[in-house]
């Protein structure tokens, strides 16, 4: 007997708006290749010339994010879910969050993927905020980890008091409703962090992948350093890349572009790269977590929405 498929598929009228859904969706992709044309053929140019190894280090750590991720949204769930629907909804989730500021693509389609996997809308909200709250602490953990067995792995180019003003009032500004909004997830997250930590294998995977995911990106941009021919030390680089992606939550930008970016440079040139090949390492580990997968991700998420998986 054959395996049955994903989901039903919708008839109908159902059928018309997933496939319109899907049809947009690669449309938006398609434009956004477009209009970053450039930033693609500036990667491609550096990593024609990259070393082979460290380049398919950078791709394979670069694939393992979204397994990561996967590992890390079932350890935040009691309940056990589909593992290849999970990991292709992981997959379309990271090319979905390119699309909106601050997260939304991505939650919208774990949103959607829990919820026809038949859990509450308490339930789905509950396990998103508690992956979102172990990926937080994950990287305040590592970050104060990395700083107190290294103290001397920062080196902060000089700025104005001026400009070191400006850059921190957006924080400032954001930290009162940001308090606001966040303390009633917090809570509830705690609470279901114990609920959690009943089941091991689940605490597990929640605490593990979140790790794994944010050293995986540490790797892909390691790699992509060592591919250029500047091999900056680990420990400086996955410093360089947690402080990079938390100071980017404060600018929300779709999937951090532009606010990851600046950020991810400057903190390159702070642990001791040139200005130059800060530059682009950035673009290369931008190509490989985000414009060569993008096309993909979508084209997978149409098809999750066609077979309403998500």
């Amino acid at each position: 007997m054959s395996a049955p498929s994903l989901a039903p598929r919708p008839t109908g009228r159902r059928a018309y708006v997933h496939t319109g859904i899907s049809v947009l969706v690669l449309l938006i992709g398609a434009v956004l290749a477009v209009r970053h044309r450039q930033v693609l053929d500036n990667g491609t140019d550096h990593l024609a010339v990259a070393d082979r190894g460290w380049l398919l280090l950078a791709v394979t750590a670069a694939c393992a994010t979204w397994v990561c991720a996967a590992l890390t949204q079932q350890g935040a769930v009691a309940a056990p879910l589909p593992r290849a629907r999970l990991l292709a909804a992981q997959f379309s989730a990271s090319a979905a969050n390119h699309l909106m500021p601050a997260g939304i693509g991505a939650s919208t389609v774990n949103w959607r993927f829990l919820s026809r996997c038949g859990l509450t809308p308490t339930a789905t909200a509950t396990a998103l905020a508690l992956k979102a709250t172990a990926g937080t602490v994950t990287r305040v953990v590592l970050i104060g980890g990395l700083l107190a067995a290294g103290p001397g792995l920062v080196r902060l180019p000089h700025l104005p008091a001026a400009t070191a003003l400006l850059a921190l009032l957006p924080g400032v500004l954001l930290l009162p409703p940001l308090r606001r909004r966040i303390g009633p997830v917090v809570r509830g997250a705690v609470a279901e962090i114990r609920t959690v930590h009943a089941l091991p294998g689940r605490a597990s995977a929640l605490w593990g992948g979140s790790i794994a995911f944010a050293a995986s990106h540490a790797l892909t941009v390691y790699a992509v350093a060592h591919a250029l021919e500047l091999p900056l030390p680990a420990a400086k680089v996955a410093l360089a890349y947690l402080a990079a992606s938390s100071a980017a939550v404060l600018l929300p930008t779709p999937g951090g572009l532009g606010s990851l970016d600046a950020a991810l440079t400057f903190a390159l040139v702070g642990v001791g790269a040139p200005g130059s090949m800060a530059v682009s390492i950035v673009l290369g580990y931008r190509l490989l977590t985000t414009w060569l997968p993008l096309v993909p991700g979508l084209l997978v998420l149409a098809v999750l929405a066609r077979r309403r998986v998500v």
